[in-house]
C-alpha cells in the first residue's frame, strides 16, 4: 500500500470547511477531495478571517510544515483577508509573507502552488463584473514569477465564471437564500463572499482544472 500524496490547504473562509451550523456554506476546499482517488489527501487548514499575515501568526503554518512531506503539495490562498486592518498591503508585507509558505514548503521538500483569490460577488450597473480584491492577485502573479512558483490564477477562472452567468445567475454560487428557506438562516442572506455548496464545487471545479493545466503530476488522480 503506497503512501497517499497529500494536499495541505491554507487559506480563508472561501478555501475553509465550515461547521455544520453554517450550512449550506462551504469553502471550494471543503469538496475538493470528492475530485481525486484516494491517492491523495485533502488537509484543510484554512480558516474565515485568515490574512496571509495572521495564518503564521497564529500557528497555523506551523502546523502545516510540521506535518508536510517530501513530493506533498501546499495550497496557498490568500487576500480577501489581507485587506483588512491587520492584513497586509500587495507589493510589500503580502509578498513577503507568501514568501515564508514557499520557502517553508520547499525546505520540506514539498511543491508549493499559488492561487489567486477567488472574485467577490461584484457587478456594476452595466452588469459588469468589479474588481474588489486590489492589487492582491496581481501581487501573487508577479510573486510566483519571481520565486519560480507554479501558479493557478483562480482570480481570472472566477471571474469568467461570474461574469458568464452574470448578475442574477452568479448568486447560486452564493449565500443568497430568502427567508425561511433553511432552518440555519430563518431570516435569509444575502453574502457575495462565501459560497454555498454548489458553488464551492464550481469552485473546486475550476481549481482541479488550473491543476491539470499547470500539469501537476496528482493531475492522473484526478477523478474524470
Amino acid at each position: 500500500m503506497k503512501k497517499p500524496i497529500n494536499i495541505f490547504l491554507a487559506g480563508d473562509s472561501t478555501v475553509a470547511n465550515c461547521p455544520p451550523h453554517e450550512a449550506p456554506m462551504s469553502g471550494w476546499g471543503q469538496v475538493l477531495q470528492a475530485f481525486f482517488t484516494d491517492d491523495v489527501k485533502v488537509y484543510n487548514y484554512a480558516k474565515g478571517g485568515a490574512s496571509s499575515n495572521s495564518f503564521i501568526e497564529e500557528g497555523r503554518l506551523q502546523l502545516i510544515l510540521d506535518a508536510i512531506e517530501p513530493t506533498d503539495y501546499l495550497f496557498i490562498q490568500f487576500g480577501h483577508n489581507d485587506q483588512k486592518p491587520y492584513g497586509t498591503e500587495p507589493f510589500t508585507s503580502y509578498q513577503s509573507s507568501l514568501t515564508k509558505y514557499v520557502i517553508g514548503a520547499r525546505e520540506k521538500g514539498a511543491v508549493p502552488v499559488f492561487i489567486t483569490s477567488v472574485h467577490r460577488r461584484s457587478f456594476d450597473e452595466n452588469g459588469r463584473l468589479v474588481n474588489t480584491l486590489g492589487d492582491y492577485p496581481n501581487a501573487m502573479i508577479q510573486l510566483s514569477t519571481k520565486l519560480g512558483v507554479q501558479l493557478i490564477d483562480l482570480w481570472s477562472k472566477t471571474g469568467e465564471l461570474y461574469q458568464s452567468l452574470g448578475p442574477e445567475r452568479s448568486k447560486k454560487l452564493f449565500m443568497w437564500l430568502e427567508p425561511n428557506c433553511h432552518p440555519n438562516y430563518p431570516n435569509g442572506i444575502q453574502d457575495n463572499t462565501h459560497f454555498c455548496e454548489e458553488g464551492a464545487k464550481q469552485i473546486a471545479k475550476l481549481v482541479v482544472e488550473g491543476i491539470k493545466e499547470i500539469r501537476l503530476p496528482i493531475s492522473m488522480f484526478i477523478l474524470e
